[in-house]
């Protein structure tokens, strides 16, 4: 709309003014160059006057000085020195101005002695100042400064010859050297002068035929160059006519020519005929307020108002309107605008205005330098901060992380990635309070790509804070005492005991049980226990003050740890001023009860390395006080209780067992029961003792469960598993199935899955050769973790066997998974067959879920023809158990496998019952 003020062009004497101007230019230029290049041919006639003074004045001081050598006339000396002067001072003034040094009234007066033309001298001084390189007077000058030389051995000649004949007549064979020296600075200095004539005047003539080329050479350009603009002022001039014909008919917006004094139309372009559906000769007359019709005057000189389209319906248009003149006639040209898309736009924007208004949650709009623009009313009355206050402000300034530190770059690099960054900060109101905020940051981006806006919406959690705050503190705490339960105490014991081993100090578990405190329940009813159990604890506190901490572990039991200890005695007095207050009688509403108390104490580290040891210690240091004597305490002694000292000293030994390479693995075989071939074996651990011999696995492995060396217990297994597989491998066996048995606590790990890939990869075994069996009870205390550790495990291609199914709680949902390979039938259902009718239905049932569920099965506890024949008719496909082998050392397998051994019988017997 801009482009287009005027439909007719401008008047020609405008449109020919660049011409004009151009061609001035021309001359100018021409002009210029002519005046400089007579410029430099003054300069050089003042270079050749110059030249041909200096070249006199040197010839006459050669002449004079013969003269005065021969006579001894001092008016032949006088017009020497003349001569000599006027040379000596050209040469000082070239030499200044060479030198950048000079004061331009010296210049003038020693040139004036050389007879140079005034005229000539700013031009001599530029070029001996700044030219001196230039073709030929580069010549010049170094044959003019070699003449130096000759000349004043010139003059020292003359002041010897004016020194002897001041002392009389000289001696006719000196004169004669005399005149000869002269006669031969004189040959010196004739080809200098030669030299220095001829190439003043071929750089004459070198830079005459230089300036004729520049001038000519850029007259011809400047003239070619307003040819070109002619030609294309002409060219423009000629199609301006057919230019604003099809601007003003290409134009979206339409355009009427209106006659400024009667508003009636004199021309309309092509859009103006569309939207009306009249054409020109129809419009050309018809008064503008036929189809327009003006609602609003606006500030900026546009009128928004309705145009009548062709159909009747009303379209709302914006004109803006300009005058010209077409000759006399004054014009007014009016523009008008289709403004149907921003008018929806705007009631887009005033709806959206109220709908941002309306939300809940605090809404923040800023600009791409994170400057606030605009919030709405529920980030003002969460905040206090409107837009005004907010002015000049990033949101960000008033934001910081929960431990005061302002927001990270991360936070805007996720937002850059991702288009959108979540997290909790804390946000400062007005008043100067701050609470904590969910804080959700969206990037806006135009279409390439560009960051134009940021929206954050906020929210206030100060509720959902406390609530999780009020969640976490009943997580940990006893709701009746609010004192640490047994989960917080252990996880503050093992702080403690972290600490005291670090720092090579002493620690203190006391073990508080009330005596008698089920009486107080059965007397009283439960609520006046729970109101003693709560005075129990205040004393208990307020008696430990800062230092140490209390907790409540069960019903009528209390724990207290004492850290950062000196000696045993510390609490011994703790434990003998909490059964004082403790026997003080306790007002509980209307009743006065009194109360004993029974207290262990177990110290860290005599009485235990780790938490679990030394509160299972402080109990049995109570409880032998509450046998020996009630009321009392005791500090843990080994003699309390030799079951704990045995599972103590089993629990040091088992940690051992480990580095002193007492574990061994022996091997069961596992057969196909149609043929009795071996096709996987079992691997057992056994722990032989140096002093205690054989060690059950039922005996050893719940202490290593609680102690926390199940999972080093089971990377050794396994690690020593596949040891042995490889090495049966390198023995030429046939390639077998090996079962491993993996606890819980392992199996759970998150790296559980890429530790068994890394071992079979370091070992260079099949996946598919390693089967890991885990319980059913382990499975269903797993949950989701366990999916995703069971569908990894058969990506990998390591098969999962069901241990014990059906011995415990169940639940047959797992068993849907593709991961699950194998299903071990317990030996508790097998040892009845085939004579047992429960039994044998149990196992028919599993043998049947197995075939629709295509999960291999594996009988265990296999010890008779009878229970082999029932399982194989049943459909079991794999057994394992005494009637084939008991657990054997490597060895033996090796034999079993060895080529030369044939595998599979009548009896189906592997391995005699004494090789067991």
């Amino acid at each position: 709309m801009d482009l287009i003020r005027s439909t007719s062009p401008r008047p020609l004497s405008r449109r020919l003014r660049p011409l004009a101007y151009g061609l001035v230019a021309v001359i100018g230029l021409i002009l210029m160059l002519t005046w400089g290049a007579l410029q430099v041919q003054v300069t050089l006639a003042g270079f050749l006057n110059g030249e041909s003074v200096w070249s006199k004045a040197q010839k006459q001081a050669v002449v004079d000085l013969l003269g005065y050598a021969q006579s001894g006339d001092a008016a032949r000396l006088a017009a020497f020195r003349r001569n000599y002067e006027l040379l000596s001072s050209d040469g000082w003034a070239r030499d200044a101005i060479a030198s950048g040094h000079y004061d331009r009234k010296l210049i003038h007066e020693a040139f004036q002695r050389g007879k140079i033309l005034p005229q000539a001298e700013p031009g001599m001084i530029f070029m001996l100042r700044c030219c001196t390189d230039v073709q030929h007077m580069h010549e010049a000058v170094s044959l003019w400064r070699a003449a130096d030389g000759p000349l004043g051995q010139l003059d020292g000649v003359a002041k010897e010859l004016s020194e002897a004949y001041a002392r009389g007549q000289p001696e006719p064979a000196w004169l004669q050297w005399q005149l000869d020296r002269i006669n031969g600075l004189n040959n010196d200095l004739e080809p200098l002068t030669n030299g220095f004539s001829l190439e003043v005047a071929q750089g004459a003539i070198w830079l005459g035929r230089v300036l004729f080329a520049a001038v000519f050479l850029t007259a011809c350009i400047a003239s070619l160059l307003w040819l070109r603009m002619a030609q294309r002022i002409l060219l423009r001039i000629r199609g301006t006519e057919e230019r604003y014909s099809t601007l003003f008919n290409s134009a979206a917006d339409a355009i009427l020519m209106v006659d400024d004094e009667s508003g009636r139309i004199l021309e309309a372009n092509r859009t103006a005929m569309q939207w009306t559906g009249r054409d020109v000769d129809k419009l050309t007359g018809e008064a503008l307020s036929t189809f327009f019709t003006p609602l609003l005057h606006r500030a900026d000189g546009a009128v928004t108002g309705e145009l009548r389209m062709a159909d009747g319906e009303l379209r709302p248009v914006e004109m803006r309107s300009s005058v010209t003149h077409w000759g006399s006639q004054s014009v007014r040209q009016s523009i008008l605008r289709d403004i149907t898309e921003r008018v929806n736009l705007e009631q887009q924007r005033r709806i959206a205005s109220e709908a941002l208004a309306s939300i809940a949650e605090g809404v923040i709009i800023a600009e791409a330098d994170r400057r606030v623009t605009r919030v709405n009313a529920a980030h003002i009355r969460m905040t206090g901060f409107t837009v005004q206050a907010l002015q000049g402000l990033r949101f960000d300034d008033l934001r910081c992380l929960a431990d005061g530190s302002p927001l990270p770059n991360s936070v805007w690099d996720v937002i850059e990635a991702e288009g959108n960054w979540v997290g909790e900060v804390r946000s400062r109101r007005m008043d100067g309070t701050s609470y904590p905020e969910l804080l959700s940051i969206s990037a806006i981006r135009n279409p390439e790509g560009e960051v134009q806006h940021y929206v954050a919406v906020i929210n206030n959690i100060s509720t959902a804070k406390a609530n999780e705050q009020r969640l976490q503190y009943m997580a940990a705490h006893d709701t009746l005492t609010g004192l640490p339960n047994r989960a917080e105490f252990e996880r503050r014991c093992v702080q403690a005991v972290t600490t005291a081993e670090r720092e090579r100090g002493m620690a203190a578990v006391i073990f508080i049980d009330l005596d008698a405190f089920k009486a107080v329940n059965d007397s009283y009813t439960h609520a006046i226990g729970d109101h003693l159990l709560v005075k129990v604890a205040e004393r208990v506190v307020y008696e430990l003050g800062d230092h140490g901490v209390a907790g409540r572990i069960g019903g009528d039991e209390f724990t207290v740890l004492l850290s950062d200890l000196h000696s045993r005695e510390q609490a011994s007095a703790l434990a003998g001023r909490l059964l004082t207050v403790l026997s003080t009688p306790f007002a509980v509403g209307d009743y006065e009860l009194a109360l004993s108390a029974s207290i262990g104490i177990a110290c860290f580290p005599l009485d235990g390395t780790d938490v679990p040891t030394l509160i299972t210690n402080a109990d049995a240091a109570m409880y032998a006080a509450k046998t020996e004597e009630r009321n009392a305490f005791r500090f843990y002694s080994p003699r309390m209780q030799a079951d704990a000292r045995r599972r103590i000293a089993l629990a040091s030994e088992l940690r051992k067992a480990l580095s002193e390479n007492e574990f061994r693995l022996m091997y069961q075989p596992t057969v196909e029961m149609r043929t009795g071939r071996i096709v996987a074996v079992e691997a057992l651990l056994r722990w032989y003792h140096p002093q205690r011999g054989l060690i059950a696995p039922g005996e050893f492995i719940p202490m290593a469960e609680k102690l926390g060396l199940i999972r080093r217990i089971d990377q050794w297994v396994l690690q020593a598993a596949c040891e042995q597989m490889s090495a049966w491998d390198k023995a030429g066996l046939p390639p077998l199935r090996m079962a491993v048995n993996v606890s819980a606590n392992w199996f759970g790990q998150a790296n559980f899955v890429d530790e068994i890939r890394m071992l079979l990869e370091a070992r260079r075994l099949a996946p598919e050769r390693l089967m890991l069996e885990i319980t059913e009870g382990a499975i269903l205390r797993l949950g989701e973790e366990m999916e995703r550790t069971l569908h990894a495990l058969h990506s990998l291609g390591v098969g999962v066997a069901i241990d014990d199914f059906g011995t415990g709680y169940s639940s047959m949902s797992y068993l849907k998974l593709r991961a699950i390979d194998y299903l071990k039938i317990d030996q508790s259902f097998v040892a009845g067959l085939p004579d047992d009718v429960s039994d044998g239905a149990i196992v028919e049932s599993m043998l049947t879920l197995c075939r629709r569920l295509d999960i291999s099965p594996i009988a265990e506890g296999i010890e008779t023809e009878e229970q082999h024949r029932f399982l194989l008719r049943a459909g079991c496909t794999e057994g394992q158990g005494f009637l084939y082998s008991r657990p054997v050392e490597p060895n033996v397998i090796a034999q079993l496998l060895s080529p030369g051994r044939r595998q599979g019988n009548s009896h189906l017997r592997l391995v005699p019952p004494e090789a067991g």
